[in-house]
């Protein structure tokens, strides 16, 4: 990954997506933003307990960094629920998986411990966010999104994917797996009761069809990082931080409109 520092925020982006043409994406650190005490302080959810009006400010200070004049977000549930995001974005949206061929839309999805994954077909210009948690794992919901763009005509062998940073098997401990996980998942534990789902993702977006070398693993574990990234394990009150990617047209429009949630 690579490192960004502007305008106070600081945020990282996959090597292998940074230079594809037209492509605007960021993993932001919870650094940058005006929240305050436990969502300190780039927090972009409205649903933990923080002022809703330093949220706002803070996706504002996101959607200017990366130039696009909207932004959609969802109200995330760990489902497998995902939108094809096709005109200007949605108010209400319920679900754990955007989809946009359209340009000017930046995708978000909220993450504290869960995989926030980024996909990008660059032939036919088609992006993703996904939010994964292991309810989503368990649902295989990295797989579903996939076989969502194949059917707006992506080839999965030509994504590009990106694992953000999230709970790393130093930390995932499930102590009930055998009642929450299926019985294949077992096999990631790296030691009693701990799992690797950095390696389960890259084993669901490669039996999709996405090429290992297309794959890039951020390798960050949030509890692990306090500093710059909020972790629900780690504090149950808690900010959520950003992961977003949109499409950009030529010439970048000032940012002008923002569907929050």
């Amino acid at each position: 990954m690579v490192s960004v520092s502007n305008n106070q925020l600081n945020y990282y982006q996959f090597s292998h997506m940074a230079t594809l043409p037209n492509i605007v994406h960021g993993i932001f650190t919870r650094q940058g933003g005006e929240s305050q005490g436990n969502y300190a302080s780039l927090n972009v959810s409205f649903n933990v307990g923080d002022d809703v009006n330093r949220v706002k400010n803070n996706l504002k200070r996101i959607v200017h960094e990366l130039g696009l004049p909207h932004l959609q977000s969802l109200k995330q549930t760990h489902s497998c629920k995902i939108h094809v995001v096709n005109t200007s974005p949605i108010e209400t949206m319920i679900g754990d998986a955007l989809i946009t061929a359209q340009p000017d839309i930046l995708l978000l999805v909220k993450t504290a411990d869960c995989q926030p994954v980024i996909l990008v077909d660059p032939v036919n210009t088609i992006v993703a966010a996904i939010h994964s948690g292991w309810r989503g794992s368990v649902q295989n919901i990295i797989g579903a999104t996939i076989a969502k763009m194949s059917d707006l005509g992506t080839n999965p062998q030509k994504i590009i994917a990106g694992i953000g940073p999230s709970l790393g098997p130093c930390c995932a401990e499930f102590i009930h797996f055998k009642q929450e996980l299926p019985e294949y998942m077992w096999s990631y534990a790296v030691h009693p009761n701990f799992f690797d789902f950095w390696a389960i993702s890259k084993t669901q977006l490669q039996n999709a069809g996405v090429c290992g070398n297309n794959i890039e693993i951020s390798e960050i574990c949030t509890r692990c990082h306090p500093a710059l990234f909020y972790s629900y394990r780690r504090k149950k009150v808690s900010g959520r931080f950003a992961s977003v990617i949109g499409i950009e047209k030529k010439t970048k429009m000032q940012a002008s409109c923002l569907n929050l949630h």
